[in-house]
Order: C-alpha cells, then structure tokens, then sequence
C-alpha cells in the first residue's frame, strides 16, 4: 500500500503539516480529500493510519491527524498450512536484511535497479567499480548524483510502501566489496547466519535451496554485474575471497537492469518459499 514518507514527527496534538512537494504527491497523485486515510511513516521510522482533516489549496498545505501506530502484518490470509517460518516472515518478527552489490552500469539503469530493488526490500545497495565499468558511469555517482538515487528511493517506498529504510553507498572497488560483504558476515555472526551469490552467465548451474528455520541467514547479499558481466578474475575473487556460491539461472540471456531484479525475486522466493 502507498504510504507518505516524512522527516518529521507529529507536534502534540497529533497533527502533521503537509506543503511543497508533498502536498502536491498527496493532493495531485493519491488525490486525497478530508476524511481520507493515508499511510505514514514519520522521521521515528514508524507507520501510522493518519486522516486528512484540513486541506487549503490556495496555501498548498494538508493537516493530517495521526491515529496510533500500525500494528505489523499478521500474516492475514495465509493458509492453514503456514509454516512457523513463514508466521515470523509474515509478521516481520524475523528480519533479514537484503545487500545488493551491483557493478556500476549506465547511469539510466543503475536508477532503474535502485527503484527496483527499493520496492523489492533491499536495504543496502553498493555501486561497485569494476574491469567492465565505464568511467564516466562511475564519474556521474559523484557530486548530486547521490541526491537524485535518494529521491528515487523516497518516491519508490511511498509507491510500494517498503517499510525498509534502503540506502545507496559511495562506489568502492571489488576488492572494497569483498572487504564490506565480509564485514557485514562478521556482524551478522559468522557463515551461518549469512548467505551470499553472484549472478555470473559463466557459473555452473546451482541451485538456491529454500532453507530450513534454523537455517535461515539474517543477512543475503547478491552481487550482480554490469552490461559486460563479471569478469573471470573478478568472479574467482568473489568466490574465494567472499565465499560467494555462484548462481546462474536457465533462461534467456539478461539485460543487467533486468538480471538485477529477477536475482533479488529469485532468491527471495526461494528463501521466503513462496
């Protein structure tokens, strides 16, 4: 469900003053009138039900009066045969965070992989410098490249209504990836509580097996590359210095905007199982 996302909080009486662009999102987009519900999520990181109990125009502002805090998905119309697994998916009482290091395409579809993966749940996105990348890819991250994937990820949470704060990082090497991923293991306490693939067209064939509960990592990271791919050195790196399985799937040959995203919906449904 859409939602409203806001750097601010409610003042004490409950209400949220709404003007500028957001004004705009909620009265041009969602076409909102008083006495309609709107999904929040303030500065807290909290969602909250909201009603739309002023709206001047002529200002371009909207009052919204929060409600209490949503209560998390329950998991409402699963079947009888839910797993405890999936119970604790589905009401978000187990976490896992998705990474995906994605080697730096053109600036078009590296936007496009940034919406996509957003509205897909990954928390952190890491631009990676690589054999394949081009130079003025990797220049146009620099300077108010930044804020622009920013707005782009704003924009693609209130459209999913994503409640996972996605963040983009600076462009680091491969060899700086390797170092991140094993970091991010290490905090995640060790092998066993992590999980990480690279989608390479010159893997073997694997398959990415649902796990059991107690097999289930806190955090996946997926590495996926650019319109040139992975190179061989590149993919022996990442396989034996960050231990990543390789994984290639048996369809047609992917675009990397295209790559990116079936990769993150692949392995979410094989660790999610459904």
């Amino acid at each position: 469900m859409r939602q409203l996302i806001l750097q601010k909080n409610q003042d004490k009486n409950g209400l949220v003053l709404v003007d500028g662009k957001d004004f705009h999102y909620l009265r041009q987009v969602l076409r909102v009138k008083v006495g309609d519900m709107v999904k929040l999520r303030l500065a807290d990181g909290l969602p909250y039900d909201s009603t739309v109990c002023k709206i001047d125009d002529s200002a371009k502002k909207i009052t919204l009066q929060v409600c209490a805090a949503l209560r998390q998905a329950q998991g409402v119309g699963r079947s009888a045969t839910f797993t405890s697994l999936q119970s604790k998916l589905a009401d978000n009482s187990y976490k896992i965070e998705f990474s995906l290091f994605q080697f730096i395409p053109k600036t078009q579809k590296l936007e496009l992989i940034v919406r996509q993966a957003t509205e897909c749940g990954v928390k952190n996105i890491i631009p990676v410098i690589s054999e394949y990348a081009q130079k003025g890819n990797v220049d146009s991250l620099m300077g108010g490249k930044k804020d622009r994937l920013e707005r782009i990820i704003r924009e693609a949470r209130q459209q999913s209504g994503s409640p996972v704060e996605t963040t983009v990082f600076e462009p680091v090497t491969v060899e700086q990836a390797v170092d991140l991923w094993n970091k991010m293991k290490e905090e995640a306490g060790g092998e066993k509580n992590a999980a990480g693939y690279v989608l390479s067209e010159r893997a073997v064939i694997r398959q990415v097996h649902q796990p059991h509960e107690s097999e289930v990592p806190e955090h996946v990271a997926i590495f996926c590359g650019n319109e040139g791919g992975i190179s061989p050195d590149e993919l022996e790196l990442l396989t034996k210095k960050a231990l990543l399985q390789p994984v290639h799937f048996s369809v047609n040959i992917l675009r990397c905007e295209t790559a990116a995203l079936y990769g993150i919906a692949a392995i979410q449904t094989a660790i999610f199982g459904i």
